[in-house]
């Protein structure tokens, strides 16, 4: 094996079924250092995008950025009404995680799968101009931005929790760091500012090559692994096994570890992942490896550290938010 490793494998937003993301971000990088005993923290910190388009069979979900808000968009149910008055006094500026739990108690209450956006009032050609991918997009589902509302709904953007690495990128585990999403640095807290995590891959990338590079002379390749062996496993023909596990496992998610949390769910989501565990790891065991059984196997670990970590903290804090203690403590 390699003097050292850098891992940089991404999030784990594909565990949600309404995700931005490319549907490979199964936290693969996160489980392997969690299986490893490495240190994993702060995964109850994921950021849901208030704003992707609601455009069933779409997956991952089309963003609709928020600088759609920020040139006068307006959130509005289905009746028309606008909604963010009363949740907070920046209206539809606020912040993402308030806008995504009001967008979230708005479908809840009304038993609806999306709200509205509203750019109508503004000038159309300023609109094309301002957004064009937005236009075509919204346009080849039938939807004409300046003059119909833009149907949105909250979709799992990113992780601010991950492997825990030092200000060099390293993780507990020797030689190995971590860099972008699936590292957790910190930097974020509880809750990622936009565009921040752009300028921290970056830097910890660069403080990590040049750490690597400062100690590399002091490893020798390990040579001494041996080959995989997969002796006495077989190829599984029951593949409806692992897409229906990855089915359930991004339905569990979405319903229990979503946006608004309660121990109540958060127990349910415990028990419902501990079965597809077992079930997971008996046909890992007895199967020949491949690309998504691997995936569902690390989908299933993520969301049990996502999950016993939202359990573990006792406050709502950043983008963990509990029915159940909705402060933060001091």
């Amino acid at each position: 094996l390699s003097k050292v490793t850098i891992m940089a494998t991404g999030g784990c937003e594909a565990v949600y079924r309404h995700t931005t993301n490319p549907l490979v971000a199964t936290g693969d990088g996160i489980a392997m250092v969690y299986r490893a005993k490495g240190a994993v923290k702060d995964m109850e910190f994921i950021q849901f995008h208030p704003t992707a388009l609601f455009h069933p069979g779409d997956r991952p979900s089309f963003l609709i950025t928020e600088a759609m808000r920020g040139y006068g968009g307006v959130l509005r149910t289905k009746d028309g009404k606008e909604f963010m008055q009363k949740y907070d006094p920046r209206l539809s500026l606020a912040p993402r995680d308030i806008v995504a739990r009001a967008i979230d108690n708005e479908m809840k209450q009304r038993g609806e799968d999306h709200v509205y956006l509203d750019v109508t009032h503004k000038d159309p050609e300023e609109t094309k101009k301002h957004f064009p991918n937005i236009y075509k997009k919204c346009l080849s589902i039938g939807i004409d931005i300046t003059k119909e509302y833009i149907p949105v709904a909250p979709a799992a953007h990113y992780l601010c929790g991950g492997i825990k690495v030092d200000l060099d990128g390293q993780s507990s585990i020797r030689r190995l760091y971590a860099i972008g999403e699936c590292s957790c640095t910190g930097l974020h807290g509880g809750n990622r500012l936009a565009s921040n995590s752009l300028i921290e891959a970056v830097v910890y990338a660069d403080a990590a090559a040049k750490h690597a590079l400062s100690v590399l002379e002091r490893y020798d390749f390990n040579e001494d692994i041996p080959e995989w062996n997969d002796e006495g496993t077989i190829s599984t023909e029951e593949r409806v096994l692992i897409t229906q596990s990855m089915k359930e496992v991004n339905q569990i998610m979405e319903a229990y570890v979503g946006i608004v949390r309660s121990n109540t769910r958060l127990t349910r989501a415990w028990n419902r992942l501990d079965i597809l565990y077992e079930e997971t790891e008996a046909l890992f065991k007895r199967s020949k490896a491949t690309r998504e059984l691997c995936e569902l196997r690390n989908m299933i670990n993520v969301g049990y550290l996502i999950t016993k970590q939202a359990m573990e903290r006792k406050e709502s804090r950043g983008l963990h938010y509990t029915i159940d203690y909705p402060h933060a403590k001091k």
